[in-house]
């Protein structure tokens, strides 16, 4: 970040291999004046030496971090793509490192989209290889499917002996206490098969997680916040609970900025994606074939758009006046329905678009349709709130829509069904 001042960025903890390993020397301090000198002491190694929470520790540790996976991506990037297509310039090679995980005895590893992920306008790197514990050498690994918006991956590899499957059980993150303990297991900065331990901090911390993928929309999600210390390289490693069952995908950090080189370093507060996101999106992945998964989807465009760099960029209501939206007849917030698509849920609901359209400095809104103002009970003001409330929905599924149409307020309950999600295979 630019700037004198001290920023906070959320920072992807995926690692390339240029980064430098830094280490944080603390200076032992001189005693104080008058006090007494430290008795020395025998280590305590009789059996039961060590305290409950550490045997506890040990105990996940070996019996579960054999089903860590370390994932290395290698992808050939043109340092000046216009002199390559004049048959000059020159090729590097962008190499990456990350964490995954078994999740079946099929050797399905999950990880993060961000880890395998290719440069430029998305799908995944070149080449993908995968090793696991006790293993030198590393194997080709391949892409079963892709969730960007979720930032979500599922990958294979094919050549890995069977007796190396070790999967983790998965948790249930619904139930999360905050207080609990976390163990996250990852490749912070390279240096594979790591373990930090903490505490759960928060069990839905709102942050935006997901990428846009060929759909184009990321997605916010609700995460579990740890003080477990997660670093570069963590992306995509599991955080585990006390029983060794994995409530969560590492994903990102709060790091501060500008201080000594402290980008994209752990700060204590790190995120990792809730288990029962990728759990119900586990059958999608495993069946699309290569493709992209995409979040689900009630066949609404927004109606409200204002003008940026990049065109049209649709918003919600709180961007407008207060003034301008009683004089409109608009509520204080939500979500302008501009299109609804045919033979989607939001047909079937009966949800209508705007008609009205209307242009002021700076934008376009469309009038006379419904605002959607809550999903499922929680506040909606953009597109990405309605996505926030459909991120865990699955086929059969219903939301609950509150909508304003002129000075009435309903509740709409919509279902979702086959036409909510699709799937773009692979070529």
């Amino acid at each position: 970040m630019k700037g004198k001042g001290v920023g906070v960025l959320l920072v992807l903890v995926g690692l390339g291999l240029g980064a430098t390993v830094l280490r944080d020397g603390v200076p032992l301090g001189a005693a104080q004046q008058g006090a007494a000198p430290a008795q020395a002491t025998a280590p305590l190694d009789e059996p039961g030496a060590h305290l409950q929470n550490e045997q506890n520790t040990i105990d996940v540790v070996s019996r579960f971090e054999p089903g860590l996976v370390f994932i290395s991506t290698e992808e050939v990037v043109p340092q000046d793509p216009f002199a390559m297509m004049f048959g000059g310039g020159q090729e590097e090679v962008q190499r990456g490192v990350g964490s995954g995980f078994f999740v079946n005895d099929a050797g399905d590893i999950l990880t993060n989209y961000h880890v395998v992920a290719g440069e430029g306008s998305g799908g995944a790197a070149a080449k993908i290889t995968v090793r696991v514990m006790g293993q030198e050498a590393s194997v080709p690994a391949e892409v079963v499917g892709l969730a960007p918006q979720y930032d979500l991956a599922l990958i294979r590899a094919p050549g890995l002996k069977k007796d190396l499957i070790r999967p983790i059980p998965l948790g249930d993150s619904a139930s999360l206490k905050v207080g609990q303990k976390a163990i996250a297991m990852g490749a912070p900065f390279g240096l594979d098969f790591s373990v930090t331990e903490g505490i759960v901090s928060s069990t839905a911390r709102q942050i935006p997680i997901g990428f846009g993928g060929v759909s184009g929309q990321g997605i916010t999600q609700k995460a579990i916040q740890t003080d477990a210390a997660i670093n570069p390289g963590n992306s995509g490693g599991p955080l585990l609970d006390s029983g060794g069952r994995v409530i969560g995908i590492n994903t990102q950090i709060y790091s501060p900025a500008g201080q000594g080189g402290g980008v994209g370093q752990s700060a204590g507060v790190g995120f990792a994606i809730p288990i029962d996101t990728a759990r119900n999106l586990l059958p999608r992945l495993q069946a699309a074939q290569g493709g992209e998964v995409n979040a689900p989807d009630i066949g609404i465009r927004g109606g409200l758009a204002v003008q940026s760099r990049q065109g049209l960029l649709p918003v919600g209501l709180s961007v407008l006046s207060s003034a301008g939206k009683r004089q409109l007849g608009l509520p204080d917030q939500g979500l302008v329905v501009g299109q609804v698509l045919p033979g989607t849920p939001a047909a079937r609901a009966g949800l209508r678009a705007g008609t009205e359209r209307q242009q002021f400095r700076g934008g376009l809104i469309l009038l006379g349709g419904d605002v959607i103002t809550r999903a499922d009970g929680e506040p909606v003001d953009a597109l990405e709130d309605l996505q926030a409330a459909l991120i865990d929905k699955k086929e059969g599924d219903t939301v609950t829509l509150t909508v304003v149409r002129g000075e009435a307020t309903r509740e709409v309950q919509l279902t979702l069904d086959a036409s909510s999600f699709t799937v773009r295979t692979g070529q």
